[in-house]
């Protein structure tokens, strides 16, 4: 392929601003069509999580484009999930057994920023702010924008399209509605929706609670996490059902129902957010939905990347993570395959989407496992003999977590696979009592190990006969 070949890219979010980076670094002509303002020069937050998590595979595309060091200043390290009971207590579990392992949380804006920034510095490059796709025409490799500055229109066409524009994506519309081929399509909500809240810093600018840690208060049905920022602050995430149970979005309608609802289950959190009720009556509910579809391509014209090809719920921290693992696993197809565009989103598709489907699978098991199986003894005993192995045995062994959060060498399907087995394998073994709930010493504790891995590799042979495991 040429490379002064003409490549747009509809929206200039995390995923397209990291792409068009990349793109430009490899040579290409790129333009980069985003509908919102720049967000360099204008707050466009709007209750959006203005915090992620990041992790390995986001790592792993920083490097890739060279800008590791720069975005590391960007981030806290959070070593694990401080859990909150009702009572105010809390206790640290730790993400993992090894110390050099843990994630981050990051400016959304401020990483975005930084990847708008460098991929300008390339000629090549060329990002447009305040132009809307509303359609894209697949078979003529064109697409129609309104500019919001002028209310006019207008048409680009280029040898590429390829759609970074997030789970509302104008050019999976344009597949859907066209019916030119047969394209299938899901998108299934959760009964839970989302309000963005804040922790303000203290006066002299400082955390009020810890600062390296994702805080989660788990109330079984519902819940609320923070996550830290740069400046002292916290923002805040509550996640609760639009109609069900005492206190749902629908009936916290009025400030005295709110601070009552805070007041009864989550004390500590109110004792810290005299902003609550000012926040909770300004930002919006938003629902929480998973996205999956095929093909992503049509033939060798346009392409779906991102969350506009596999939007998932945000409770595996890995929305932002797998968007940048799109852009890595795409460069390596481009740099394997030497012939047409064609070939080279047949071969990316066929590589990358189980695994994005496997993480919109976890995704969902991890909202159940953080507002519910987190305060349970048995999930905790699970997770503090995984700590053990992983401390005692750090290349023998790596839970569900790990494999998913610092395995980025393991794909998603198979993080998913093996740690769904280990899951069983160590819940069972607890079941039946035949672990020691006291302190092991390492031989017993090597002796578990044995028993864990035997137990996971029958789960996982009884499982390919079954034809559960591909």
């Amino acid at each position: 392929m040429k490379k002064q070949q003409n490549i747009l890219i509809i929206g200039a979010g995390l995923c397209g601003s990291l792409l068009a980076l990349r793109l430009g670094q490899r040579g290409y002509n790129v333009s980069v069509y985003e509908m919102r303002p720049d967000l360099r020069k204008v707050d466009i937050s709007a209750g959006r999580s203005i915090n992620l998590a990041f992790s390995d595979r986001g790592n792993k595309a920083m490097k890739l484009v060279g800008i590791e060091e720069k975005v590391k200043a960007l981030c806290i390290p959070m070593n694990g999930r401080m859990i909150h009971d009702k009572e105010g207590h809390t206790f640290l579990s730790n993400y993992s057994g090894r110390d050099h392992e843990y994630i981050n949380s990051v400016s959304r804006g401020g990483l975005n920023a930084l990847l708008l920034d460098e991929a300008e510095k390339h000629e090549n490059v060329s990002i447009y702010f305040n132009k809307k796709c509303k359609s894209v025409n697949f078979k003529k490799t064109t697409a129609l924008f309104k500019d919001y500055e002028t209310k006019s229109e207008f048409v680009e066409d280029a040898d590429v399209i390829i759609a970074t524009d997030g789970a509302g994506s104008a050019m999976r519309k344009s597949y859907y509605l066209a019916k030119k081929f047969l394209f299938s399509f899901s998108q299934d909500y959760l009964t839970h929706g989302y309000k963005e809240l804040s922790i303000l810093p203290t006066k002299t600018g400082d955390y009020k609670t810890y600062k390296n840690a994702l805080h989660i208060w788990p109330r079984g049905s519902f819940m609320l996490i923070a996550l830290p920022n740069l400046d002292g602050s916290f923002t805040v995430t509550l996640f609760l059902s639009y109609d069900e149970g005492v206190y749902n979005f629908n009936n916290l309608t009025t400030p005295e129902i709110v601070s009552e609802f805070f007041q009864k289950e989550f004390p500590d959190a109110l004792s810290l957010m005299p902003n609550l009720i000012e926040d909770f009556f300004k930002n919006p509910t938003a629902p929480l939905g998973t996205v999956k579809c095929s093909p992503w391509h049509y033939k060798g014209n346009t392409l779906l990347m991102g969350d506009s090809a596999h939007a998932i719920v945000p409770f595996y921290g890995q929305g932002m993570n797998a968007s940048f693992e799109d852009v890595v696993e795409f460069d390596a197809i481009l740099d394997q395959n030497s012939g047409n565009w064609e070939a080279v989103f047949k071969a990316y598709e066929a590589t990358r989407k189980k695994d994005t489907d496997a993480i919109a699978d976890l995704a969902i098991d991890n909202f159940h496992e953080m507002k519910d199986h987190v305060a349970n003894p048995i999930f905790q005993e699970k997770r503090k003999l995984e700590m053990a192995l992983e401390q005692n045995f750090p290349n023998a062994y790596s839970s569900k977590y790990s494999l998913v959060t610092f395995h980025e060498n393991i794909g998603y399907h198979e993080a998913m696979t093996r740690g769904r087995a280990q899951d069983k394998a160590i819940l069972n073994m607890i079941a039946d009592k035949s672990i020691p709930t006291s302190d092991m010493t390492k031989e017993e504790l090597k002796v578990i190990l044995k028993s864990v891995q035997q137990e996971t590799n029958n789960i996982l042979e009884d499982d390919r006969i079954a034809g559960l495991k591909q």
